[in-house]
């Protein structure tokens, strides 16, 4: 999981299966919560969650004052289909606000 948020808070989204995702929601927006509030105390809970500086930067320099009205839901998934190779169920999940992906219509 730590990993997964880590790219998550770096790239604004990420593409995996549904069930990853759905977990991964669990441990990404109370991180994102807990980033709300800019103190020494908070930042040293997200960094031993992440232990990753960059990704603890970009979270409490731009994803939580993105997010400071918001009082939850800070992702969406959204189901993509099946992968080729095992036919498991991809979803892309994004940061709301941040990590919209524009699809292309043809």
């Amino acid at each position: 999981m730590k990993a997964l948020a880590v790219g998550l808070f770096k790239n604004y989204g990420i593409t995996t299966t549904v069930q990853k995702a759905k977990e991964l929601r669990r441990f990404a927006e109370p991180l994102i919560t807990l980033a709300k509030q800019d103190n020494m105390s908070n930042r040293r809970r997200a960094f031993a969650a992440l232990r990753d500086k960059d990704a603890v930067k970009k979270l409490f320099a731009e994803i939580a004052p993105a997010n400071k009205d918001r009082p939850g839901g800070y992702t969406r998934v959204l189901k993509v289909g099946p992968r080729l190779g095992d036919n498991a169920l991809l979803a892309r999940m994004e940061l709301v606000g941040l990590g919209e992906i524009k699809i292309e219509e043809e």
